[in-house]
């Protein structure tokens, strides 16, 4: 039987509270990813998104790469709070980083002049929609996430420290591990002021 897509949909939340717990091999973590790679619409088929998965000890450095970046930048009665909240993403299974190859975009640019000014929006949109099916399909198995944006202030340390292209530019990070709570959900807005029929 067929699963309704919005119950898959639903399975969805920014899972906080999580651990290095998760049903999937990294291998079978892999192919769900690779999976959703091949299925997201991007604009002209360009297919610019890039992503990278941190496991292991390279998890672990990319959250303290994200701590020692903003101790600097926190003020001294914040500092715990930081702490707090790095911790709760290194206490995770492992981390998608999520990119954008700057240098696909460009040649779309190059190609199609007409539309220029419309693919970097673009390729944000597809890279968005491919972050979403990717949470959807980590929760609809199990395993929690939730987006970060520490970007760009991590960007040139991250790079160096993974051997990134610096034809990538990334757009977000998730989290993702064992699920130790599910969050409230969420308040919706009165429907009525965000959709409207003619």
């Amino acid at each position: 039987m067929k699963q309704d897509i919005l119950s898959l949909f639903a399975k969805r939340h920014s899972f906080y509270e999580l651990n290095n717990i998760v049903p999937f091999s990294d291998k079978e973590i892999a192919r769900l990813i690779e999976e959703n790679l091949k299925l997201y619409p991007s604009p002209f088929n360009s297919q610019s998104a890039r992503i990278v998965l941190l496991l292991g000890e390279r998890h672990l450095k990319l959250w303290d790469i994200v701590l020692q970046t903003l101790i600097p930048l926190t003020p001294e009665n914040k500092l715990t709070t930081l702490s707090e909240k790095i911790s709760k993403f290194s206490k995770a299974y492992a981390t998608i980083l999520f990119y954008i190859d700057k240098n696909t975009v460009q040649s779309l640019k190059n190609k199609f002049p007409l539309y220029a000014a419309n693919f970097d929006n673009w390729s944000y949109q597809a890279n968005a929609i491919l972050q979403f099916m990717i949470w959807t399909s980590l929760a609809n198995n199990a395993i929690g996430a939730n987006l970060q944006h520490y970007n760009p202030i991590i960007d040139e340390k991250v790079k160096a420290a993974f051997n990134i292209s610096p034809d990538w530019e990334l757009v977000a990070q998730m989290p993702l591990g064992g699920i130790i709570s599910t969050p409230t959900p969420h308040a919706v807005e009165d429907i009525k002021k965000s959709f409207m029929i003619k």
